[in-house]
C-alpha cells in the first residue's frame, strides 16, 4: 500500500472530525441547555460517520491501481457520506430552534434535504450510464446535502454565539463564531469544487480548477477547514465546564447566604428568647409582688394583731382574725398554684394533651368572660413530649391573644388526631384583623412568630386566617414523632 501526501491529508481530515465527534459525544450531555444538547447529538454522529467515510476513501486511494472497487463498498461510501451531511443539517437545524414549537418543526429541514437527494438519485440513475453513476451520485450528494448542511451549521453556530454572549461567555461565543466561519467555507468552497463529471457544474467547477487556481488540492482545504472547525467546536465545549463551575459557585453562594440567614435568625431568636424570659420574669415578679407578696404581708400583719389580741384575751376578735387569715392563705395558695400551672401544667405530663386543653379552657372561662369549648376528634394517639408542649403552648398563646385583642364572646379549641399528624385549631367569633397587614407590619407580632417557629421546628405547619369582623382561625399541625427527651419549659410566651 503506497503512502502519498494525499493519503496523509485524508487521514488528518478524518482524524479531525473523528476527534470532534468523539469529544462531542462524551461532553455534549453536560450542557444545561436542552436545545444545545439535542443539537450536539447529530454533530457527534456527523463527526464519527464522516471520519469513517474519509478513512474508507483513504483505503480506496491506497489500493493498487487498476483494482476494481466493489459495488457494496461504493454504496456504503455514498450512504455514509449522505448520512453524515444529513446529521450536520440536523445539528444546524436544532441550533436554529429557538422555541419548543420550532424544535418540533425544524426536523422538516434535514428530512426535506434527504428527500431532494433521494429524488435526484432516481432521476440521475436513469439519465447516466452505470459506469458513471457512483461518481455522479457523489457529486450530487455534495451539491444537495453537503453545501446546505454546512451553511445550516454555520448559521446555527452564529445563533449559538449570541446565546453564549447573552450568558456572559464571551470567549466561547468567539469560538462558536470561528467554528461557523470554518463550516461556512467548508461548505461553500470545499464542497463546491468536486471531482469532474458530466453533471453540471462539476464539468467546469471541479478539483482540477481549484488546484490550477490555488496551487494545492481542494482536499487540503477541506482538511484545514475540518481541523479549524473541530478545534473551535472542541474549545466551546469547555463552556460546559465553566457552566458547571458557575452552578457550583452559585450553589455555594446560596448555601452561604442561607447559612448567614440562619445565623442571623438564630441571633434574633436568641434575643427574642432572652427578651421573653426577662418579660416573663417581670410578670412573675409583678404577680408575686402584687398577689402573693401582699397576701403574705397581710398574713404577717394579721399574725401580729392576733398575737396582741391573744395576749389581751380578746377571743372573739382573735377567731375573726384567724378566719380572715385562713381565707387569705387559701387565696394565696390558689394564686401560687395558678402561677405554677401557667409555667408548666401538671395535666400535660400526667393526663395528656386533651386534659390539659380542657383544664386551660376552664381556667380561662373562670378568669374572663370568654366561653371556650373544647372538641376532641379522632382516636387519641401518642404524641411526643415536644409535640404536646408545642401544641399546648400554641393553643395557650392563641387564647391569650383572643382574650387580649379579639373582643370575642366565644372560642373553640379543636384537637384532631389524623393518620399522619395531630392538629389543633383555635377559632373565635371576635372582631378579627387584616392578616396581610399584620404580615407586612414593621413591628412584628412576637406571639404569632413564636407559634410559627414552634410548629416549624417540629416539622409542622402553621396557618393563620382572619378578616375584619369575621373572627380569627389559628391552625397548626405537627407530624407524629418518636418521643425524645426535651428540656422542661419554664416560660410561657408573651402575648401577641
Amino acid at each position: 500500500m503506497s503512502i502519498s501526501p494525499i493519503n496523509l491529508i485524508y487521514f488528518l481530515y478524518g482524524l479531525a472530525f473523528f476527534s470532534m465527534g468523539l469529544l462531542v459525544m462524551v461532553e455534549g450531555g453536560r450542557s444545561s441547555d436542552a436545545r444545545l444538547r439535542r443539537a450536539l447529538r447529530p454533530l457527534a454522529a456527523f463527526g464519527l460517520v464522516h471520519a469513517a467515510n474519509e478513512w474508507i476513501e483513504l483505503y480506496v486511494l491506497a489500493a493498487p491501481l487498476g483494482q476494481p472497487i466493489s459495488g457494496w463498498l461504493s454504496g456504503l461510501r455514498l450512504a455514509m457520506l449522505a448520512f453524515s451531511f444529513v446529521s450536520l443539517a440536523g445539528f444546524g437545524s436544532y441550533l436554529l430552534a429557538t422555541s419548543p414549537a420550532v424544535s418540533r418543526l425544524i426536523l422538516v429541514v434535514p428530512l426535506g434535504l434527504e428527500t431532494v437527494w433521494v429524488f435526484g438519485l432516481f432521476i440521475l440513475r436513469g439519465k447516466y450510464p452505470a459506469p458513471l453513476i457512483w461518481d455522479i451520485a457523489d457529486v450530487w450528494t455534495r451539491y444537495s446535502l453537503a453545501i446546505p448542511a454546512a451553511l445550516l451549521a454555520a448559521i446555527g453556530l452564529v445563533v449559538q454565539q449570541r446565546v453564549f454572549r447573552q450568558a456572559g461567555l464571551i470567549s466561547f461565543g468567539r469560538d462558536a463564531l470561528w467554528a461557523a466561519v470554518a463550516f461556512g467555507w467548508y461548505g461553500l468552497v470545499g464542497q463546491l469544487f468536486v471531482q469532474m463529471t458530466n453533471l453540471p457544474p462539476s464539468n467546469v467547477i471541479n478539483l482540477t480548477l481549484f488546484e490550477n487556481l490555488f496551487g494545492f488540492p481542494v482536499q487540503l482545504f477541506r482538511a484545514a477547514m475540518a481541523m479549524l472547525a473541530s478545534f473551535f467546536v472542541i474549545r466551546f465545549l469547555r463552556a460546559f465546564q465553566v457552566e458547571t463551575e458557575r452552578q457550583i459557585a452559585s450553589l455555594q453562594e446560596a448555601r452561604l447566604k442561607e447559612a448567614e440567614q440562619r445565623e442571623a435568625m438564630r441571633g434574633q431568636l436568641f434575643k427574642r428568647v432572652v427578651a421573653a424570659q426577662e418579660s416573663e420574669r417581670q410578670r412573675i415578679a409583678r404577680e408575686l409582688h402584687d398577689e402573693t407578696g401582699q397576701a403574705l404581708t397581710a398574713i404577717g400583719l394579721g399574725l401580729r394583731g392576733l398575737t396582741a389580741r391573744v395576749e389581751n384575751d380578746d377571743k372573739s376578735r382573735a377567731n375573726q382574725t384567724l378566719r380572715q387569715l385562713q381565707e387569705l392563705t387559701a387565696h394565696s395558695l390558689d394564686e401560687l398554684q395558678r402561677l405554677i400551672a401557667d409555667l408548666r401544667p401538671s395535666h400535660l405530663d400526667d393526663l395528656g394533651l386533651p386534659a390539659a386543653l380542657r383544664w386551660y379552657a376552664h381556667d380561662v372561662q373562670e378568669r374572663t368572660q370568654l366561653y371556650v369549648q373544647v372538641e376532641i376528634n379522632g382516636k387519641e394517639r401518642p404524641v411526643s413530649s415536644a409535640g404536646k408542649t408545642a401544641l399546648f403552648r400554641i393553643a395557650q398563646e392563641a387564647l391569650t391573644n383572643v382574650v387580649k385583642h379579639a373582643n370575642a364572646r366565644k372560642s373553640w379549641i379543636k384537637l384532631s388526631y389524623g393518620p399522619k399528624a395531630v392538629r389543633v385549631q383555635v377559632i373565635d367569633d371576635g372582631q378579627g384583623f387584616d392578616a396581610r397587614s399584620m404580615n407586612s407590619s414593621e413591628r412584628p407580632s412576637w406571639g404569632l412568630t413564636g407559634m410559627h417557629e414552634r410548629a416549624t421546628l417540629l416539622g409542622g405547619k402553621f396557618a393563620l386566617s382572619s378578616r375584619l369582623g369575621e373572627g380569627t382561625r389559628v391552625e397548626v399541625s405537627i407530624p407524629y414523632q418518636e418521643d425524645t427527651e426535651v428540656s422542661d419549659e419554664n416560660t410561657s410566651p408573651a402575648g401577641g
